[in-house]
């Protein structure tokens, strides 16, 4: 993680105890194996943990106590003993089924009515993870560039590609210019092209995808505002943005990869993106969405019988 990322963290109010489970979720896969172990135990018992010194967790973890220390920092806590304080805000919620515990994986054998419900409750609890995690400063101020932007690019692959199409889609009907690519050597192409007072957007769960983060470190070069929409916000895509937002996932299982998961958390951010910029242009998008509902319902309006 970046000195700067970490700084950022640093200087964020602690995570309220809802939003601990969420927080372990996206940041352990960038710790330490050793921190692994401290952040999944939390997660996983915050009743018991919530009862353990610094040095019982230590043991319990098999790691020590300066690393359990820094596990509750990255979390985003002062210290161990605001963490402790959030692992029994979270475990009183879980109690009073306010919060509940993380469903099973969906198995091969399992009724359909099980899958529906088990999807639901991931479907759900990903949402408000992702609800509860997003730091609205930064989504403010990307609503504010994409409210004003010349032109607007969006970049993701597979399926986030689709949720890159979504946005495009839905920044065209208020009348902005936006466009979504797919194709990474036209991406990049277009990246060249941008300049100060454009936007571009990448999405990406992993972080990594390079065919994402090279049109997006291109526009970061050419001046434009760049807008990193990710489940990892120390990861490589997050060094050529202005501003992060980090999405939720639902846990992974066979039968349902971190792609689908996902994309329900970053449809939730695009969203959120779309109606503060229709907000912010409220004279023009108004009846710029209206005039787009007309036009569709003269297309699909049968004609009259002769």
């Amino acid at each position: 993680m970046s000195n700067d990322l970490k700084e950022s963290f640093a200087h964020e109010a602690p995570p309220a105890p809802a939003a601990l489970a969420a927080k372990v979720r996206t940041l352990a896969p960038s710790m330490t194996r050793s921190m692994q172990r401290v952040a999944e135990a939390v997660a996983g018992d915050p009743a018991g943990c919530a009862a353990l010194t610094v040095t019982g967790l230590a043991e319990l973890t098999g790691t020590s106590e300066a690393t359990v220390v820094r596990t509750a920092r990255l979390l985003g806590y002062p210290g161990y003993r605001d963490l402790r304080l959030a692992l029994a805000g979270l475990a009183a919620q879980q109690q009073s089924g306010r919060a509940p515990a993380v469903t099973a994986d969906i198995a091969v054998d399992d009724p359909i009515a099980d899958v529906v419900a088990k999807l639901a409750y991931d479907e759900q609890q990903t949402l408000a993870d992702t609800a509860a995690g997003l730091d609205t400063a930064q989504l403010g101020a990307a609503v504010t560039a994409l409210a004003n932007a010349h032109r607007v690019e969006l970049y993701g692959m597979a399926a986030s590609g689709l949720v890159a199409q979504d946005l495009a889609q839905k920044l065209l009907r208020i009348g902005h210019i936006a466009y979504a690519h797919s194709d990474p050597h036209l991406a990049v192409t277009n990246a060249v092209t941008l300049r100060p007072g454009d936007v571009a957007v990448s999405i990406t769960h992993s972080g990594t995808t390079g065919d994402v983060i090279e049109p997006l470190r291109v526009a970061f070069e050419h001046g434009a505002t760049t807008v990193a929409i990710t489940g990892r916000p120390d990861s490589p895509v997050s060094q050529y943005a202005d501003h992060v937002l980090t999405t939720s996932t639902a846990r992974e299982s066979e039968l349902r990869p971190a792609a689908m998961s996902s994309r329900t958390s970053q449809l939730l951010v695009v969203d959120c993106l779309f109606v503060g910029v229709a907000q912010r242009t409220y004279e023009t998008a108004a009846p710029a969405l209206s005039a787009s509902y007309e036009a569709l319902a003269h297309r699909h309006r049968a004609a009259p019988r002769k």
